[in-house]
């Protein structure tokens, strides 16, 4: 086991993986800049290191900063958390040059899904279904209208380094096509140094389904279940779920084993996420993420297993602490992401927070690093807190969560709490009944 663990981020991330180390009864060093110099996380750790000022560049994604704060602490091995350098193959490929383990998988396999056509490629490869398109890259105009006729309308062109939806257009017919390659491979460049688009059959109404997986590095892989993330705004995600209201216990196993027969024939190392659309009963892949991702307590509230315990055990060689069998499902559990937003326009709301209370009871947890006092910088993202409820089925979740929402008090900033107090009363929700179109089209009608 590790003796000491750098954690390369902030927020509540840092501080939930700063809880696990303590519990494991390993050191922590935090790095912060200067705008974190009073966060949660930097108070609660063995060690901390001012890495630079504000802006991300100089401070959290600085690669030669973080490797030197490693040395001058003796720290042995680094968690990236999520965002930030946690997807990042150099950085992986640096930290082993120094003898030092990312907690994470190899930089190999994190370039190989970061390159969205690579990551297609591979999937269908070990078995995972995927949504039919472009085997590649689309260079010009007669080849994407060649494809996109033999696949049909509607398609969506996507950038192959991108992510959040940007370099995302979509053509219902042949004549809006081109202006759509042009506008996303455009989008594509500007966002990600990197215009490669690919195409995509587009579908209507699917639901995000994702499913948590684990390999030890050695050929064995399991699954943790999935999580449905079907409500979101502009492709973020704003309401995760588990186990998802559109599956049935078959279609669980099924897509579950599958992905976890991939992951062990990839001889992948840690935590990853296998991202679906799910539409009349058939999954398609779209992306993997090779880190932890903002939604994994939901994953942890059913089975019982802290993953983050898990992927430090992985990273430190001592291989997977369960079997496929051993990971049973429990009851319910719905995840809100609490930002400093305004709750209609999602427009930042940074400041100081005079008043922080979280709700308690049974089946409740926060994770947040903010508290009562706390100036919420303007340089970050704006997730301030995640409420976790867990219930022994659906209905009892959904209550425990609306008594939760009506507990939680932040003032002094705009946070998107109305917004969840205004989702847990709708019917469409209430029956789970809903695609990853549905937060949009409610929020248009609202305005």
């Amino acid at each position: 086991m590790f003796q000491k663990i750098l954690i390369a981020n902030r927020g509540e991330i840092a501080l939930r993986v700063l809880r696990a180390c303590k519990e494991l009864g390993i050191q922590t060093v935090v790095v912060h800049s200067t705008a974190d110099a009073d966060a949660m996380h930097v108070r609660l750790a063995d060690e901390s290191v001012c890495i630079g000022p504000p802006p991300s560049r100089d401070s959290y994604l600085n690669i030669h900063q973080i490797v030197a704060a490693c040395e001058i602490t003796g720290a042995d091995a680094v968690h990236p958390g999520y965002g930030f350098l946690s997807e990042n193959a150099k950085f992986a490929d640096i930290l082993a040059a120094h003898n030092i383990t990312f907690i994470g998988p190899s930089g190999d396999h994190i370039r190989i899904m970061g390159d969205k056509i690579e990551a297609k490629r591979t999937a269908k490869r070990l078995g995972i279904p995927v949504v039919p398109g472009s085997d590649g890259a689309v260079t010009d105009q007669k080849e994407a209208r060649r494809i996109a006729a033999e696949i049909g309308y509607p398609v969506i062109i996507k950038a192959s380094a991108g992510g959040g939806g940007r370099g995302m257009k979509v053509a219902l017919t042949e004549a809006d096509l081109e202006i759509a390659l042009q506008t996303a491979s455009t989008e594509a460049g500007a966002a990600f140094g990197d215009d490669a688009v690919y195409i995509e059959k587009y579908l209507e109404k699917p639901r995000h389904i994702e499913v948590q997986v684990f390999g030890d590095g050695f050929g064995r892989g399991v699954h943790f279940g999935e999580r449905d993330c079907s409500l979101q705004r502009r492709h973020q995600k704003v309401w995760e779920e588990a186990p998802s209201p559109a599956l049935n216990a078959e279609e669980r196993a099924r897509i579950g084993g599958i992905c976890a027969k991939a992951i062990a024939d990839l001889g992948y190392s840690g935590a990853g996420t296998i991202e679906f659309l799910y539409e009349n009963g058939e999954f398609y892949f779209i992306e993997m993420n090779t880190r932890l991702q903002v939604e994994h307590p939901v994953t942890e509230a059913i089975t019982g297993i802290d993953l983050v315990h898990e992927q430090i055990r992985v990273a430190s060689g001592g291989g997977l602490s369960v079997k496929q069998e051993d990971i049973k499902f429990n009851g319910h559990a719905i995840e809100c992401r609490i930002n400093a937003e305004d709750p209609r326009t999602f427009t930042p709301s940074p400041g100081t927070i005079p008043h922080f209370h979280t709700p308690g009871g049974l089946g409740i947890r926060v994770d947040s690093g903010v508290y009562s006092g706390y100036k919420i910088p303007p340089y970050y993202d704006s997730l301030i807190g995640k409420l976790i409820v867990h219930g022994r089925n659906r209905v009892e979740c959904m209550m425990r969560l609306r008594r939760a929402l009506d507990e939680f008090v932040v003032d002094g900033i705009k946070t998107t709490l109305p917004l969840f107090r205004d989702l847990v009363g709708n019917a469409d929700i209430a029956n789970g009944d809903y695609d990853i179109h549905w937060l949009e089209k409610y929020l248009a009608k609202e305005d």
